[in-house]
């Protein structure tokens, strides 16, 4: 599946005119409403900007059917809330948090290609005007971290593809978990190490290579172990931080999958496009010991 990339901000009739036809679509976020953002200023010198994944399936809205979040729905927010929060608890430590409310993909829309790129136009188009909100009137020229997880991560990836030079000058990191990197270009640069910055912190993890979702994963072209920062198949020891397992890490050098062996639970299936033995639903709860002291880390060595 192909990324998309848009040079500019769409009107939201245009975004409307990108879904497939007769869809009901929510109203356009107003980013300069509070209530379409999660944010936790704590004054830090550095922010966390983080996108949240897909926590929404296929719903009725009105007696409509609705394939998108609707942003204003207490019921819909309430979804997106739980993993903005989640993660400002596990990675974001000390540092200021922005996370936007956003008109969000279904699930059952990763069934289909076609569906996937007839409606991922509107839910970007949501991100970049978050983003661009963000920068005008939180950022006040502060480094910043731009994380996402699978649709989120997705859009961090075009993100990076459209940012100006002068707010990359300002990127510590970015995290895209859970989805693939197929360009690179000077603002989508691989990590090679813990602490390098302007770069890119790609993983997906699996128990095998037959167990990869290639909607995730064909066709990256970068991934870092997030335990021991190698990108060479050196194996790495992680302590689950939920049960306190022994789980051993290895970068599959050639395919780019974290190989993950010791994990003995059933508790990561992936609605719809899940497999077993893929842990795409694990790579922040599994990784977040690690990442949110890499995330303090990055930060810290701008000093």
């Amino acid at each position: 599946m192909k990324r998309y990339l848009y040079l500019s901000l769409v009107l939201a009739a245009a975004l409307a005119a990108c879904s497939p036809k007769g869809e009901t679509i929510p109203e356009v976020p107003d980013y300069a409403d509070t209530t379409q953002w999660y944010i936790a200023d704590r004054g830090a010198a550095v922010d966390v900007f983080y996108i949240v994944s897909t926590e929404c399936d296929d719903y009725t809205l009105g007696g409509k059917p609705m394939h998108y979040a609707d942003t204003r729905n207490d019921s819909i927010r309430a979804l997106l809330y739980g993993e903005m929060v989640g993660v400002d608890r596990l990675l974001a430590g000390e540092l200021n948090y922005y996370s936007p409310y956003y008109r969000q993909v279904t699930m059952e829309t990763y069934t289909s290609d076609s569906l996937v790129e007839a409606r991922m136009p509107l839910a970007y188009g949501d991100v970049r005007k978050a983003f661009d909100y963000y920068l005008e009137h939180y950022n006040n020229g502060r480094p910043f971290i731009l994380a996402g997880f699978s649709q989120g991560a997705m859009a961090v990836v075009d993100l990076l593809d459209e940012m100006s030079d002068s707010t990359y000058s300002r990127l510590v990191a970015a995290y895209v978990i859970g989805y693939k990197v197929t360009d690179t270009n000077a603002h989508i640069r691989s990590a090679q190490d813990s602490a390098d910055l302007g770069v890119t912190i790609c993983y997906n993890s699996v128990r095998d290579n037959s167990c990869a979702i290639p909607l995730l994963s064909d066709g990256n072209l970068m991934a870092i172990n997030p335990v021991n920062w190698r990108t060479d198949a050196t194996p790495a020891t992680l302590i689950d931080p939920r049960y306190g397992d022994t789980i051993t890490v290895t970068l599959d050098t050639t395919t780019l999958l974290l190989h993950i062996d010791g994990y003995k639970r059933n508790d990561y299936m992936l609605p719809l496009i899940g497999c077993e033995g893929n842990y795409h639903c694990l790579e922040i709860s599994l990784f977040s010991d690690v990442i949110r002291r890499n995330i303090a880390l990055r930060a810290k060595s701008l000093r």
